[in-house]
């Protein structure tokens, strides 16, 4: 009887397959030549990176110093990421900015590949996206405070403010990485929060009609991380089967195999969840304001999208082709720079260079951390008020982030200039700013904290 050790004496290496040819050889008494020419035929394959790296889109220009850096940082990084085997082409934005170790795709990165799904490359903020919706002539303070009072930003203190549709937690149920517990609980206490980081809630007027808008910006929260969390998991288990000597953080689930097909759905579940989080915020705040909508637009930003056996995934960057967005509102898609500048509301087509895709926002020249140190010598107070003069900015815990003002990000109108030059969509109106609530710097008095300190009184 042959075993796995006989198996490894011929020079091949154990994994999944080893039970299966086992099976078969003991069953057929298969030894010598034949037995050989049978662990050749069904031995797995392994798929070494791309020696050189496939070419790439470079919609993006250094105009500064600083921005020359960052764009040196973004190629380095997209030329090692070029070299994983599935990838097929990609392209990056005028608001591209690295993160995360060399080969990571990019804030701002377009990648397309072919029959896969990399599970790092839409990142645990699945679905980030932005809802727009019109709210005719109401006051933009009164949505404002509305708003103030409805939604909920920052990490802890949230209780359940919506109800889960029956029918979302049926299709959660029937798909094998929905349907635990932590995943029900998560989709229904963070229905109705909007996270941290970069997210917010901003109020402006059209300056085509002069509507008051409100527009939101957020992803899945917990619910899409624990996506993200498993799908990792699985697609590293194909990476050391498959192409041990592609970096971990470019792992990939294979669409041709059954779990691909679930985790796609899996992350169509997770957007539809998404949607739904701006939309019972958008419909609360309107209500509260006794407005009826009027005219509503969204779009996912971060994202894997679909054309056949071709993946592009997006982190960070707009869908301009109507067959990423089956939901599409008349072609229109958003565009946020910084809370002191107009929301661009944009239309476009796929070209050779842009991939279907536009810019997400205004991006970073250098991390938050940099940031802060960059503004050393002045108090948090001042630089707020330096920076948001005019307009209403209210941070949800309390406290000032000042790597969420305007000059953390890259400069607003550069990115709409390289946003003509390299044909990323056209701008067929904006909405320009009243004010916005960010989470602010919420870990300086997180919930939790509170929740002991209500405990010990």
């Amino acid at each position: 009887m042959i075993t796995g050790k006989d198996l490894i004496a011929l020079g091949y290496k154990p994994g999944k397959w080893f039970a299966e040819a086992l099976a078969h050889i003991n069953a057929h008494a298969l030894e010598g030549e034949t037995l050989t020419d049978y662990l050749e035929a069904h031995r797995p394959r392994t798929i070494d990176p791309d020696p050189y790296g496939k070419p790439y889109y470079r919609n993006i220009r250094a105009e500064t110093n600083e921005e020359l850096e960052n764009v040196k940082s973004v190629f380095a990084t997209m030329d090692e990421l070029m070299r994983t085997p599935t990838v097929v082409t990609a392209a990056v934005m005028p608001d591209a900015c690295p993160t995360g170790a060399k080969g990571q795709i990019p804030v701002g990165g377009v990648v397309a590949a072919k029959n896969a799904i990399h599970p790092a490359m839409h990142s645990a903020d699945v679905c980030c996206s932005v809802m727009m919706t019109k709210l005719g002539d109401a006051d933009p303070r009164t949505v404002l405070d509305a708003a103030q009072s409805i939604t909920h930003f920052g990490g802890g203190g949230r209780e359940d403010r919506f109800d889960l549709p029956r029918e979302l937690a049926d299709r959660m149920a029937a798909n094998h990485f929905l349907n635990d517990e932590k995943s029900r609980q998560l989709a229904q206490s963070h229905l109705g929060t909007q996270g941290d980081g970069n997210h917010f809630l901003y109020v402006g007027r059209s300056a085509e009609s002069g509507h008051t808008t409100l527009v939101t910006h957020h992803g899945s929260r917990g619910l899409g991380a624990y996506l993200y969390k498993q799908g990792m998991r699985v697609a590293e288990n194909f990476r050391r089967e498959l192409s041990p000597k592609t970096k971990s953080v470019n792992a990939w689930i294979p669409f041709t195999e059954e779990i691909g097909k679930t985790y796609w759905e899996a992350l169509q579940i997770v957007r539809e969840w998404t949607k739904l989080n701006h939309a019972a915020l958008h419909a609360r705040i309107a209500a509260a304001v006794g407005k009826p909508v009027d005219g509503r637009v969204w779009n996912e930003h971060n994202f894997v999208f679909r054309d056949g056996e071709t993946f592009y995934h997006a982190k960070g960057a707009t869908p301009l082709a109507d067959h990423f967005v089956p939901d599409s509102t008349d072609g229109l898609r958003l565009i946020p720079l910084n809370m002191a500048e107009p929301i661009l509301v944009v239309r476009g087509e796929a070209t050779e260079t842009n991939l279907g895709f536009a810019p997400h926002g205004a991006g970073r020249n250098m991390s938050r951390s940099a940031h802060k140190r960059s503004k050393a010598g002045r108090s948090d107070q001042e630089i707020f008020e330096r920076e948001t003069r005019g307009i209403d900015v209210r941070f949800y815990s309390g406290f000032i982030d000042i790597s969420e003002l305007p000059s953390a990000y890259k400069d607003a109108d550069t990115v709409q200039r390289q946003m003509e030059e390299f044909g990323l969509g056209t701008v067929v109106d904006r909405i320009m700013p009243y004010g916005c609530i960010m989470a602010g710097d919420w870990k300086q008095d997180p919930p939790w904290r509170k929740g002991k300190q209500r405990k010990r009184k």
